[in-house]
């Protein structure tokens, strides 16, 4: 299926690996100039040359810290004298941060907010700058179902999380008039670099645990019986920055299989 992708020039933070790199796969794939940004440019230029050899379409790969203003507008101004436009916006920066509420400190709390909300607050403004310009504009924020349902021992993420689905919706009502379509994908248990390291500790202990094995256990209560792949969330990401969602603004999309109990 053609997308529609073809020319257009999108940035997804949190690009190196994981959801961030299936997606930046998806985009290029589909013919698209993609620029992702972390904050280390080893596995980030890493990420770009795998994708260039495996999709033949170049990836342009920026250091970038999202909780960093400077960072952000740098990488911003590269993008703008690069390719002259922003079509595509996807903030995917962030990390798995959950405890009890009693054993939160406030640093945790102060750093969680900063890097998922903040940085996508931030990132958006400026891209949005830009797309307004332009009349068009695809932003999709990385959420997850926890923050429409959160369990216990959930925070900061699922309330970081809460305020990111909160600010889609938000955008999207102030920007529909201007082409600019803002949704989230509510991404659940996935195959990733935190969960292989949380394998290589608990396999330390218990030599005889596999990663598959592990990974069957984390996907023992999830409906469809497993966990999933991150393309399988950067093809919905992919679609949403497509023209083939040219009619979905301010929808929330679970990528999750079937976790979440709303919709």
């Amino acid at each position: 299926m053609d997308l529609g992708l073809k020319g257009k020039v999108a940035i997804i933070t949190g690009g190196s690996e994981g959801i961030g790199y299936a997606a930046a796969w998806e985009m290029a794939n589909e013919g698209a100039n993609v620029v992702i940004c972390a904050r280390t440019l080893g596995p980030l230029e890493d990420a770009a040359k795998k994708i260039k050899t495996e999709t033949g379409n170049s990836v342009t790969a920026i250091s970038c810290d999202v909780t960093i203003p400077s960072d952000i507008e740098c990488l911003f101004s590269d993008v703008i004298e690069r390719f002259g436009v922003i079509h595509i916006l996807v903030n995917n920066a962030g990390t798995s941060s959950a405890a009890p509420f009693d054993e939160t400190p406030d640093e945790t709390w102060d750093y969680d907010i900063d890097l998922k909300l903040y940085g996508a607050i931030r990132c958006s403004r400026l891209a949005i700058d830009q797309m307004k310009k332009q009349s068009y504009g695809r932003i999709i924020n990385i959420t997850t179902p926890g923050g429409k349902a959160p369990t216990e021992s959930s925070v900061p993420t699922s309330v970081s999380r809460a305020a990111g689905i909160a600010l889609t919706k938000a955008m999207s009502k102030d920007f529909a008039k201007h082409n600019i379509l803002v949704n989230t994908v509510g991404v659940g248990l996935i195959r990733s670099g935190q969960h292989r390291k949380r394998w290589e500790i608990k396999s330390a202990s218990n030599p005889n645990l596999s990663l598959d094995d592990f990974y069957q256990e984390m996907g023992s209560g999830i409906p469809m019986g497993r966990v999933g792949d991150a393309n399988e969330v950067g093809a919905v990401i992919a679609f949403l920055a497509s023209e083939k969602a040219s009619y979905i603004t301010g929808a929330s999309i679970n990528v999750d299989g079937g976790t979440s109990p709303v919709v």
